[in-house]
């Protein structure tokens, strides 16, 4: 009884605010939860890094009475009129293959083979001591090859080096001879399931290795060493946060990568908030034991998901379609699974608690994924929020197939502008009516979460928010937007890329906009990007960002 009075009494005392910073003076703007634009000058924060109040333009960030006077702030920032946003989520990534993209060999920006070359051979007479030169990027169809690199193209500069390249997508890679030798890889060497060797036309493998059939080549290269991983861990998030990328989803988390987080957060280093799915269910369960971890180091890493293939790229001619390619009539692409294996793999992740994740690109992938969601509702019933990772080319009888059973759409719209007149070449515009088909997944029901699948592209949120409500590339083209009756609103693209990205991890109680009880996580940047041209969005400067109430990144 005494605890009762106790209690009831205390309920009456005014309890003082629990706020310690101020974040003053700025432009501040975010969406609701219903999608809608609020505007505040300040943000109230509490000692955890939390939101305690969005203060709107008209009112002061208390109002004292005799019995509360108002908070005394631990701090106080003024940010001098400057715009505040919420951090972006990125939906898809790859984080330590990001960083060791940003430390090797880069690729992505040769616009030919001889250019690819050129920057081979710089790199090689620049290391000359390492016995295996690896790199990443390259994109035939930027060349304008109309052919796979082979062998051949790389043994002219390879210096006794040797040379493995992986495909900008990271579904092929190329190999010199030397590296082929090292892998012991011969005419005889059989094509595993799943994959593809690219031959000559004397039935020698000609030097591309296609998904499954790159790690004939990767198996025997020297794997990095921790400290390695680590630096490549803080080079990517260094890139992140100066995009404005305060959360990324790590699609497809190695033990090493697990281990390389952990060992950062253990002293400080980890800032970017990381939502972990592992690379099949025996690294979840090594992980997770039971099922997904809690939330770790301030609601900074969490692994609650499992990431499965269901097939290839579209770039690599591995993405799995229900007809062949207009571009290569024997080929249908590559399907990872049979049926039951890929439910077999769902329901070992599901059963444990874990979030599944399914990469499918080409039609026939999608619509295998979808049937095994399908499949499975009834025994993993309830909000499971299944994700379904690029779905880029999807048959349009399958499209309202995604409204149901919580699926989520994970999807990368900087490959709309990226990969458009390659999809036309591969497919035929008749087969296009359900590619990149983001208005459509938002009419029929699923949740849209937008990506980068960095270091496929760059992490780079503006140019993918500017191509969600276009449907154009930077230089503006095509003009009108490619298939623009798939073009959302400039708003609804914006919450794909943080309050969708946040539901899709389960992360929406956490981070993903700015709310009361959500974590502090902004950015500030140099212009208003609600009254922005789409060629203005693209430029935009991020000069800070924030992670739970603290500066993590600025500008120098």
């Amino acid at each position: 009884m005494k605890a009762a009075l106790l209690a009831a009494a205390a309920a009456l005392v005014p309890v003082p605010a629990l706020a310690d910073a101020l974040i003053d003076n700025v432009q501040g703007i975010t969406l609701d939860r219903n999608g809608q634009v609020v505007r505040f000058k300040a943000i109230v924060m509490d000692k955890d890094g939390k939101v305690v109040r969005l203060v709107p333009p008209n009112e002061p960030p208390h109002k004292p009475t005799k019995k509360d006077p108002g908070p005394r702030y631990d701090w106080r920032a003024d940010l001098k009129g400057k715009v505040l946003l919420p951090g972006f989520i990125d939906a898809h990534g790859h984080v330590v293959e990001l960083g060791f993209a940003a430390l090797s060999l880069d690729l992505s920006d040769t616009r030919s083979l001889d250019e690819a070359k050129a920057k081979v051979a710089a790199y090689i007479a620049a290391n000359p001591d390492r016995k295996w030169i690896i790199g990443r990027g390259w994109n035939q169809e930027v060349w304008g090859l109309g052919r796979f690199p082979t062998a051949a193209d790389l043994d002219a500069i390879s210096a006794g080096h040797a040379v493995w390249l992986e495909r900008a997508d990271g579904h092929a890679g190329v190999a010199n001879s030397i590296a082929m030798r090292e892998a012991g890889v011969t005419a005889a060497t059989p094509t595993p399931t799943g994959g593809r060797i690219e031959k000559t036309a004397a039935g020698q493998p000609a030097g591309t290795f296609v998904d499954a059939a790159k790690q004939l080549v990767e198996k025997v290269i020297p794997q990095p060493l921790p400290k390695e991983r680590d630096a490549a861990f803080l080079a990517a998030q260094q890139v992140l946060l100066g995009y404005g990328v305060t959360a990324i989803a790590d699609m497809g988390t190695t033990l090493d990568d697990w281990l390389s987080f952990r060992r950062m957060a253990d002293i400080g280093a980890l800032r970017v908030r990381v939502m972990s799915y592992a690379m099949g269910v025996e690294t979840a369960s090594r992980v997770g034991g039971k099922g997904p971890t809690p939330w770790l180091y301030a609601d900074r890493l969490r692994m609650g998901g499992v990431k499965l293939y269901a097939d290839g790229a579209l770039g690599s001619r591995g993405a799995w379609l229900k007809a062949p390619y207009a571009d290569a009539p024997g080929q249908t692409g590559l399907g990872f699974n049979s049926d039951a294996q890929l439910q077999n793999q769902m329901s070992r992740a599901a059963m444990d608690g874990f979030q599944v994740a399914v990469h499918a690109i080409g039609d026939r992938a999608n619509q295998q994924v979808l049937d095994a969601i399908q499949a499975l509702s009834d025994t993993y019933a309830g909000d499971r929020r299944w994700r379904v990772e690029h779905a880029q080319i999807v048959d349009p009888a399958d499209l309202p197939r995604f409204g149901h059973f919580t699926t989520i759409a994970s999807m990368q719209p900087i490959h709309q502008t990226s990969d458009r007149t390659m999809a036309e070449a591969r497919l035929g515009a008749q087969r296009l009516a359900g590619a990149y088909a983001w208005k459509s997944m938002l009419a029929n029901g699923s949740k849209l979460a937008f990506g980068s699948d960095t270091p496929v592209e760059k992490p780079d949120p503006w140019a993918g928010w500017a191509a969600g409500f276009t449907r154009q590339d930077a230089d503006g083209q095509p003009y009108g937007g490619w298939r623009p009756e798939e073009a959302l609103t400039r708003e609804q693209a914006w919450w794909a890329y943080t309050g969708g990205a946040s539901y899709a991890g389960f992360a929406e109680n956490k981070f993903g906009i700015l709310a009361p009880g959500q974590r502090a996580d902004f950015i500030i940047v140099d212009r208003d990007p609600l009254n922005a041209s789409p060629t203005e969005l693209r430029k935009t400067v991020v000069e800070q960002t924030w992670i739970g109430g603290e500066k993590a990144w600025e500008r120098k």
